[in-house]
């Protein structure tokens, strides 16, 4: 074979090579919500049982993670299911393939001490400085629970900040109340009685969720990977549901956790037990992904687009938000189990 003949082919295959390794990348981008697929980010184990080369990027709010996604940075993320509704009815094609968790009690509305607010007066929260992420799970859940009460939400000063810029603007005195997670949540409560929990307003009609979302694209060219991911997330679901007790702030998984979200390892467990962390079956049900329109989560990104339109927050409510949401990639993580 001639000299240029060989170096065409070792060029091709190198151009093959350098194009799978390529294929072999993602962009995964979390927030700082205490859940116990922290533990095998910490591990390693994306990396080791998928064999893709995984850049782990840290955002303060869903809305950060919805600009990245949809500008191509970031494949996969996490975020609440307030801002998925706010990214999939702005046009980003990405679909939700795991409910990370059931934020039940996990965000709460804390009102501080001192501040002149009567937990159980809602009407004390008239003139007040309530601080949110805005288009945030919190801030749907913030702005519902004014609806319940009968509070035109012009009659209280809601500001837009991050969690950490909560805690801080909390301990200064500068705000009066707050919407929020941990562990910014636990921090705050230190100096505040808790007025209503998400858990209480989903009661009410409104329940809200955080979860995985991936570009539609680039999840159908790596099914595999999607599979493996899956089967990671839901292994450290179970390892908790199964091992709660032994989840203490000594525990070396709480100290993985505080490791890379932050916070103290004795918020950690009480936080843990605020959410709750739904079963590959129970991912794959009606309850949840399963179920085409009549899907829990279906159900709930549209009934919160119609809230956020109604509070200008978007400007169109899509006729169906099925077509975001798929249980494919927990019924093949199902098989692997197997």
């Amino acid at each position: 074979m001639p000299a240029r003949t060989i170096a065409g082919a070792l060029l091709g295959v190198l151009a093959l090579w350098g194009a799978g390794a390529a294929a072999k990348e993602v962009t995964i981008g979390y927030q700082l919500i205490y859940s116990p697929w922290g533990v095998p980010i910490t591990q390693g184990r994306f990396e080791k049982e998928t064999g893709y080369s995984i850049k782990w990027v840290k955002f303060d709010s869903g809305a950060k993670v919805s600009t990245a996604m949809a500008s191509g940075d970031v494949q996969i993320g996490v975020m609440g299911s307030s801002p998925i509704t706010a990214t999939v009815s702005r046009g980003v094609d990405v679909v939700l393939f795991w409910i990370l968790d059931d934020i039940a009690a996990s965000e709460a509305l804390v009102v501080r001490n001192g501040s002149g607010i009567d937990p159980k007066d809602p009407k004390t929260l008239i003139g007040k400085k309530i601080a949110t992420p805005f288009v945030s799970t919190a801030h749907f859940h913030t702005l519902f629970a004014l609806e319940v009460w009968g509070l035109d939400p012009k009659t209280v000063e809601v500001l837009n900040m991050q969690p950490n810029q909560i805690a801080a603007a909390w301990e200064r005195g500068d705000i009066d109340a707050a919407y929020v997670w941990d562990p910014a949540l636990a921090r705050i409560k230190r100096n505040g009685q808790v007025m209503i929990d998400s858990a209480v307003l989903a009661e009410k009609g409104k329940p809200t969720f955080d979860g995985i979302v991936v570009s539609r694209e680039w999840a159908e060219k790596n099914k595999d990977f999607m599979a493996k991911f899956v089967k990671i997330v839901a292994e450290a679901d179970d390892h908790y549901r199964k091992n709660k007790a032994a989840w203490t702030p000594d525990s070396a998984e709480v100290k993985a956790l505080v490791n890379l979200f932050g916070g103290e390892p004795a918020d950690v467990p009480p936080s843990l037990a605020l959410y709750g962390f739904p079963t590959l079956e129970e991912q794959a049900s009606k309850k949840w992904l399963g179920g085409g329109k009549e899907s829990g989560a279906a159900r709930t990104l549209a009934a919160t687009a119609e809230f956020l339109k109604a509070q200008g927050r978007i400007d169109t409510v899509l006729p169906d938000y099925s077509k975001f949401v798929t249980p494919a990639y927990v019924e093949a993580a199902m098989k692997l189990a197997k």
